[in-house]
């Protein structure tokens, strides 16, 4: 299997690359079970954000980013969910298509998470931002829920992503397009 080797965070690791449609390729960054990557990687990516009150993710792949950056800062973080829980009261909710997945998926947040962002600066943290798409049902999560954004950041900015100046990130992560 082909493969992209990244460098970030002073770790290096091999990602296979997979197919994303007929002509594109992307390589696949998975933090999941992977403490170290993501260790280095919130501890790098701290250090570039503004003060922030809370973070917020999407489910599923920003949740360990999210968890160990909210357990180096002290601040909590909440999970924009891709269902309705039984537990959610009230939620609010945005759609977005994603790069990664089919679908259109609809983010959805809990009015008690939804209170936890009011009034507090948000930072919005992901694994990867590539279309920008699930960055902006994050936006708009925080908006609805009347937080102010902080900060917008990833450990990886793909493709055209790399090029936006409203984004922090600790590596470009390429497209790799083929016939």
């Amino acid at each position: 299997m082909k493969a992209y080797e990244l460098k970030v965070a002073g770790l290096t690791r091999k990602l296979p690359l997979c197919k994303a449609g007929d002509k594109l390729d992307i390589a696949a960054f998975v933090m999941f079970s992977d403490v170290e990557l993501t260790v280095k990687c919130a501890e790098a990516l701290l250090k570039k954000c503004p003060e922030f009150d809370i973070i917020v993710t999407a489910e599923s792949k920003g949740i360990p980013l999210a968890y160990e950056a909210a357990r180096q800062s002290g601040k909590n973080y909440v999970v924009g969910r891709k269902s309705v829980k039984l537990y959610m009261t009230d939620p609010i909710s945005v759609s977005v298509k994603s790069i990664t997945t089919e679908a259109v998926q609809t983010l959805y947040l809990s009015q008690e998470d939804a209170e936890k962002l009011c009034g507090k600066r948000v930072l919005i943290l992901d694994d990867v931002i590539s279309t920008g798409e699930s960055l902006t049902a994050l936006e708009k999560l925080v908006t609805a829920a009347k937080g102010e954004i902080a900060g917008r950041a990833a450990v990886l900015a793909e493709g055209k992503a790399a090029e936006r100046d409203d984004i922090i990130f600790l590596e470009e992560l390429p497209l790799f397009p083929h016939d």
